[in-house]
């Protein structure tokens, strides 16, 4: 079945890397931690479920406000990096293996859910946002932050066809359109959101998951190859010698409460 396939990646992709996702620039820091906080205004009787918790790096930032927080992820490798980088700290989170999709748990267990920098990877994403509804209770908030794309379809196949080439694990960057279809039919209102372009160093970017130089290059003539319009879009920036330095992404993050 194809979203087993997708799925099964997922778990090579990220139990190959788990520890470059824990030390990761972009992901162990960002002011959108600080911002997640500050937007969830956390409190100390909260169970909190962190989904698809890659590094453990929300997971740690909202452990010491609240009471108890669940960190999944599909991959168990990532799990036991998430674990290594987050108990030393925080004794109140515990980790548990688990699909998005098809989350582990009694209706209304939480508080509120996080999602950050990993939705891109779920075949079915609309599932995740039922499931979240399913478990949260009355009145609790989803933080979600994701790549998105923006524009018109030509915009999202260059982007996703991007990531796919540079990550076997990647699904789909889905329209800010798209996701608020699905909260508004799963009950929830958007009540804050931020849009932004986020600059990476192209190198690291691309080596954090491609298996080889030679997926590496791929990547690179896709990109060098596109119309110009694409290249600006994504914000490719090159070295004198025609080097790809830079590279952006759009990233939606969202707060939405649960009607």
């Amino acid at each position: 079945m194809e979203e087993e396939k997708v799925k099964e990646a997922v778990r090579q992709v990220f139990g190959q890397n788990a520890e470059k996702y824990v030390s990761s620039v972009s992901h162990a820091q960002g002011e959108d931690l600080e911002l997640l906080l500050e937007w969830l205004v956390p409190d100390p009787s909260w169970t909190v479920l962190d989904v698809a918790t890659g590094g453990g790096h929300v997971a740690k930032a909202v452990a010491p406000h609240v009471g108890y927080v669940f960190a999944t992820d599909l991959t168990r490798e990532m799990l036991g990096a998430a674990q290594k980088h987050v108990q030393a700290s925080c004794e109140n989170v515990w980790f548990l293996s688990a699909d998005a999709e098809k989350l582990p748990f009694l209706d209304e267990s939480f508080d509120a859910v996080t999602c950050r920098i990993a939705a891109h990877h779920f075949p079915h994403a609309e599932r995740f946002i039922q499931e979240t509804a399913r478990v949260l209770k009355p009145g609790g908030k989803l933080i979600l932050i994701d790549n998105v794309v923006q524009g018109d379809e030509r915009i999202g196949h260059f982007v996703n066809e991007v990531e796919r080439l540079r990550d076997e694990s990647h699904g789909e960057c889905h329209s800010v359109e798209t996701w608020k279809s699905w909260f508004a039919l799963n009950g929830f209102t958007a009540a804050k959101e931020r849009l932004r372009k986020k600059t990476f160093d192209f190198p690291s970017w691309v080596r954090r998951t491609a298996a080889s130089e030679e997926q590496v290059k791929r990547v690179e003539e896709y990109l060098l190859r596109a119309d110009s319009d694409l290249q600006q879009y994504v914000g490719l920036q090159l070295s004198d010698s025609g080097e790809i330095l830079k590279i952006q992404i759009d990233e939606w993050m969202v707060m939405a409460v649960k009607g």
